[in-house]
């Protein structure tokens, strides 16, 4: 009985914090474009194009020197991109990179953090899905400690991140992008921990 009242509350738990985060979600989609900052970074995955919008209209107005477009599929070329971009030419050729090397979003934060570092950046925006936002957002201050981070999310055409209980594809895709955000939550706690520790007996009493 003490068992099933544990898993009964580590449920009713689990749950909250699913709508939780998927109200999180539901408002990530900001009204206005965001400040200024040295450079702006795109995620690619599902619903690109509306990523790559976000992130030419970023560039487009001024708010960033260059675009870094991580995780693109290594079969696209330049052009590929800048068709389904719909990227000015001269904007395109001079201020887009791309990054080849990103097959997740730890990778995505490590191809990014490579980039900033190279081009001595210290202010990013980033673009990706607004489900994907949270867990995004937790690898990249993980890779870029020190480098200030905007998120600047853009909509998922395909889910409705306001009734996503009512479809099941949806509910699915809610449920696996929150299972893999506390995955990612829990390692950084257990990290940030391990290193307290390490600190605490490095120090002398």
């Amino acid at each position: 009985m003490r068992v099933l009242a544990i898993l009964l509350v580590l449920g009713l738990i689990w749950a909250a914090g699913l709508f939780a985060f998927a109200d999180r979600v539901s408002r990530m989609t900001p009204a206005t474009l965001p400040q200024a900052a040295d450079g702006v970074v795109v995620l690619t995955g599902a619903g690109s194009n509306a990523r790559l919008d976000a992130g030419m209209a970023v560039l487009e107005a001024g708010l960033a020197k260059r675009l870094l477009v991580s995780g693109v599929n290594r079969e696209a070329s330049r052009e590929d991109i800048r068709l389904v971009s719909k990227a000015a030419r001269r904007l395109y050729d001079c201020c887009v990179d791309l990054g080849f090397t990103a097959a997740d979003t730890l990778g995505n934060a490590r191809e990014t953090a490579e980039w900033a570092r190279a081009m001595r950046y210290r202010s990013l925006i980033i673009v990706t899905a607004d489900y994907h936002m949270p867990r995004a957002m937790l690898e990249l201050r993980t890779a870029l400690p020190g480098i200030q981070l905007q998120s600047y999310a853009a909509a998922t055409p395909a889910v409705d991140a306001r009734r996503w209980s009512q479809s099941g594809r949806d509910t699915r895709l809610m449920i696996r992008e929150y299972s893999k955000y506390m995955t990612v939550l829990g390692r950084e706690t257990l990290r940030r921990l391990g290193q307290a520790s390490l600190n605490r007996q490095k120090d002398p009493p």
